[in-house]
């Protein structure tokens, strides 16, 4: 195996594809990169570890075609460290040379042979919007579960019905619910998967920029049990949480009785400044009166804030404590200049949407229900 590639191109290809790999792979060859190098002027990268694949075409010029198989993490500091010149790469007995100018470097190959077989590449079941797509998954994975005792709540629900795509997440203290419109192949397409939460954020995020991404489920994701992604020449599958997600939009509250509309930048520098004294998993007290939304932290004998910030009320005045981190993490995913909370009672879940205006409908495509802390008054 022979090519040439440039420099920028190949350090951005394995660097893609490098992502994922293992830190501790459980076989020695999942830490490896497949290169396969094509007579039709292209070199494919690829990373597989059983959960997560990764695949990408390149242009290069090739003068022998092949397949090696090299350490992944290796060659992506390699490629990203060398001079902005031509690579040269090629297999020469037990080992890959990489030349560019001067610097030299020699790769040990590692057996191809014993590589897993990749899926096969996604058919798209439809398209969605890069950017939208990036917003929305960032909106609803900050409430997916970050720990390990609960696999099934790491995952991001993924619901398609027609042309209406819905993303779902929650820990048990927050929800995190978006609807967004796809271009499905099939019009009466309905599919709903369960995708890991770190996985899809970290897809979206690399394939967003592409402006267009094609999704890939049920028989057309190139394997059972298996989600693809598909932008321009970047190609990603992974495999999908097993089990029934519990059935929470029952939680969503159909009434309220107080709402209230605030700035978001603002409300969120003040529950940041007010939260320094909050002890580690202390609540912040939010009193909402006519006007404005006192914001506190702190009693007795402990360090205490408070700040107040202008707010429009609509309903009985309310006072609600919540968890500063949940409550920062849905501001801060709202993505709009305010904020809408909608309360039934101070012991009943709140939800937060967004607005674009102050004096404006809500925007309810994203939701964020936050549980309350019950605090001593």
């Amino acid at each position: 195996m022979k090519f040439r590639v440039e420099r920028e191109v190949l350090a951005e290809a394995v660097t893609w594809v490098a992502r994922g790999l293992p830190a501790r792979p459980p076989v020695p060859v999942l830490a490896g990169i497949l290169i396969e190098a094509s007579d039709e002027g292209t070199v494919t990268l690829s990373a597989f570890d059983y959960e997560v694949s990764a695949r990408l075409t390149v242009p290069a010029e090739v003068s022998e075609a092949g397949t090696v198989l090299v350490l992944g993490r290796l060659l992506a500091d390699i490629s990203r460290n060398l001079p902005n010149k031509p690579v040269d790469v090629e297999a020469s007995g037990s080992k890959v040379q990489v030349t560019c100018g001067s610097s030299r470097f020699s790769l040990l190959q590692m057996p191809s042979e014993d590589y897993p077989t990749l899926p096969t590449s996604p058919e798209a079941s439809g398209s969605i919007d890069g950017q939208l797509f990036t917003q929305a998954v960032s909106q609803v994975s900050v409430a997916a579960d970050r720990g390990d005792t609960l696999p099934i709540l790491t995952g991001v629900r993924v619901e398609i019905e027609g042309d209406t795509m819905t993303l779902l997440a929650t820990d048990r203290y927050r929800l995190a619910m978006r609807e967004l419109t796809w271009n499905p192949s099939d019009s009466s397409a309905s599919h709903v998967v369960l995708v890991p939460a770190r996985t899809l954020t970290d897809t979206a995020r690399s394939l967003g920029a592409s402006g267009s991404i094609e999704v890939a489920l049920g028989d057309a994701a190139g394997g059972d049990g298996l989600v693809g992604f598909e932008a321009g020449s970047r190609r990603t599958t992974t495999r999908l949480l097993d089990g029934e997600y519990p059935k929470v939009s029952s939680i969503f509250p159909t009434s309220s009785d107080t709402e209230a509309v605030v700035s978001t930048a603002e409300l969120v520098e003040a529950v940041k400044r007010v939260a320094l004294v909050a002890e580690r998993n202390t609540p912040v007290r939010l009193r909402f009166t006519e006007g404005q939304v006192a914001i506190e932290a702190g009693t007795g004998e402990d360090a205490q804030a408070s700040e107040a910030v202008e707010a429009t009320l609509t309903g009985p005045d309310i006072e609600v404590a919540f968890n500063p981190g949940f409550l920062l993490d849905g501001l801060g995913a709202v993505g709009t200049d305010f904020s809408r909370l909608s309360f039934t009672q101070p012991s009943r879940p709140a939800v937060l949407s967004g607005q674009a205006e102050a004096d404006g409908e809500a925007d309810t495509s994203y939701r964020y229900v936050i549980m309350p802390v019950r605090f001593a008054s």
